[in-house]
């Protein structure tokens, strides 16, 4: 067996218990899985799975709260298809 050499992290407390708890689920412990990821890591030389602050900008969250808005609006004008939409719009100008 190769040698090894303890690593001491700081995680919050909340966090590391879900992450027993779902490791355990999965038949590993905190080092089992810590050290699947540092395999994996090393392995792909990079993160080995996607980071991004995939967070919508405002004017994103409010043009989804509006989509939100009409589609429960039993009022809101219905499209049976795109081209019965353009034809409407033709017909408007």
């Amino acid at each position: 067996m190769s040698e090894t050499t303890n690593l001491t992290i700081r995680i919050n407390k909340e966090l590391k218990e879900q992450a027993e708890q779902l490791f355990s689920e999965l038949g590993m412990n905190m080092t089992t899985a810590f050290t699947v990821f540092v395999r994996q890591a090393v392995r792909q030389g990079k993160i080995p799975f996607e980071i991004s602050l995939n967070i919508p900008n405002a004017e994103t969250i409010a043009a989804m709260e509006e989509a939100n808005r009409i589609s429960r609006d039993p009022n809101a004008k219905r499209y049976s298809s795109f081209e019965e939409l353009i034809a409407e719009v033709r017909n408007e100008v």
